[in-house]
């Protein structure tokens, strides 16, 4: 299976809460790119989006479109689409580059909070930017791209697995104080049960699960990073 799906999109939802919404539109890609709509005071906030036929009307079950964010440098996918047609800029945090160019739409840089959701800055490579979500009222956890339940991120019995290029430096500093309810992810379905379990072991195991997940994920890795940069 390709990393990225070429097919004819197919919006299929995921995760669906009262205030929130998953989708994929490439079901067969094997690193299963998620979105996201989340529900806040200010309105709903649309995450690092892919779009597809029928993607409007399910936003419209929640409310109003607020924003359309991009949490990850290498997230950009379609937010300019989606933002135009809702009449909002993409917004970026301050500290995440790459996406601005490869956007076509107006850009805003914001800081942090995002609607309720406080943001933890990440940065793994210095190509690699990243904006960890997480509201404490119901528990939610959004990490767009350093943990995923994607099967390139996962091995053994893991639900939930750290990016085989964080394996050995994972996200602890920005995730240890954290207990979520439910942990959200830019690649993949999200954990809802025993979602704080599921975080602690996939923080505390991923350096001793490295070799193992090199040894099965390294290849298919490569070739995900080369088709990534035409995203």
């Amino acid at each position: 299976m390709p990393p990225y799906g070429e097919n004819e999109r197919t919006l299929s939802v995921i995760n669906r809460f009262e205030d929130a919404v998953g989708w994929l539109v490439h079901p067969e890609e094997t690193l299963a790119r998620a979105s996201h709509a989340l529900e806040t005071e200010d309105g709903l906030w649309v995450v690092d989006p892919l779009d597809a036929p029928g993607l409007d009307d399910l936003l419209a079950e929640y409310g109003e479109v607020a924003g359309v964010v991009v949490c990850s440098s290498w997230h950009a996918r379609d937010a300019g689409g989606i933002a135009t047609r809702h009449d909002v800029p993409v917004s970026i945090p301050q500290w995440i580059e790459r996406v601005p160019e490869r956007v076509d739409a107006p850009v805003e840089r914001i800081g942090c909070p995002i609607g309720e959701f406080e943001c933890r800055p990440t940065t793994p490579l210095p190509s690699w930017q990243e904006a960890i979500l997480w509201r404490e009222r119901d528990g939610t956890l959004y990490v767009p791209e350093s943990m995923g339940t994607a099967g390139h991120f996962l091995v053994g019995d893991e639900r939930l697995g750290v990016s085989i290029y964080r394996r050995l430096l994972p996200p602890r500093t920005a995730l240890a104080d954290i207990e979520p309810e439910r942990v959200l992810v830019g690649h993949g379905e999200g954990i809802v049960e025993d979602a704080t379990d599921e975080l602690d072991v996939a923080l505390r195991t991923a350096r001793k699960r490295a070799p193992r997940a090199f040894a099965a994920h390294a290849a298919a890795a490569i070739r995900s990073l080369w088709a990534s940069r035409r995203h």
